[in-house]
């Protein structure tokens, strides 16, 4: 008896997302598995954002579906846990640390229960696992770049996804951040997490991810680093302008 296939973590079939009439992604297929740490990376205008936005219903397609386990993404939200861009968030907003990374809580209670002693123990223990524990009564505007991403990092823990989607959860963030965002991506795909992150830094690649997806408009290529990730696939996506590239086998 033939044994059924495990559903896709994420499947997307044929999507082309249009901005007044001009293609930001053409006929787009990816298939991501259950627990794998995967870098989208592609030159800018590629349509990394716009893609991690349709699979989250933030952008309406021309043509294509997303899945989340064989489900619309409606169906799944409780499962699918987000961190956007850091400057598409409107910092000024005055509310504290402790209540930002609380809202990742209200996809489980609803909009009517407030958050209690519960809610607020995970969501300071989010914040201890991001090094940010210190913070919980700090305006998020008085937040250095770094601190903030570790906010929104810790607001999506608390959610306790079984997806994780971050758009360039290292920008703007210093050495230490990045070390400490890494090691909790890591940790999050060894508990069997799906963890897909919008990327700019090809020289990291091969040390932070385990799949990676090139994008240009089209996909070019995507699958585990270790075989998608070659100069060829590179010089497709980027035009032939990855001569600093060098080390990349």
């Amino acid at each position: 008896m033939q044994q059924a296939l495990e559903p896709k973590a994420i499947e997307v079939t044929d999507l082309t997302v249009a901005y007044q009439e001009t293609p930001v992604l053409w006929d787009v297929d990816l298939d991501v598995p259950p627990g794998v740490l995967l870098a989208i990376v592609g030159p800018n205008g590629a349509g990394k954002t716009t893609l991690i936005k349709a699979i989250l219903g933030l952008v309406r397609p021309a043509a294509g579906r997303v899945l989340i386990y064989d489900k619309p993404y409606e169906a799944q939200r409780r499962i699918v846990g987000y961190v956007p861009q850091r400057g598409s968030v409107d910092w000024d907003f005055p509310t504290n640390v402790l209540d930002v990374v609380m809202m990742g809580r209200y996809g489980t209670l609803g909009w009517i229960r407030r958050p209690g002693k519960p809610e607020r123990e995970l969501a300071i223990q989010a914040l201890e696992k991001v090094g940010m524990q210190a913070y919980t009564t700090r305006q998020i505007s008085q937040l250095s770049g770094g601190q903030q991403q570790r906010v929104f990092l810790a607001r999506a823990l608390v959610q306790d996804a079984t997806i994780y989607l971050m758009d360039e959860p290292f920008q703007g963030v210093d050495a230490t951040t990045e070390r400490a965002i890494v090691a909790l991506l890591q940790e999050l795909r060894a508990n069997g997490k799906t963890v897909v992150v919008v990327h700019h830094d090809l020289q990291t690649v091969t040390d932070y991810f385990d799949w990676v997806m090139l994008l240009n408009i089209r996909r070019i290529a995507s699958g585990p680093v270790n075989e998608t990730f070659t100069p060829e696939n590179l010089r497709a996506t980027y035009g032939g302008r990855v001569a600093f590239m060098q080390n990349v086998n």
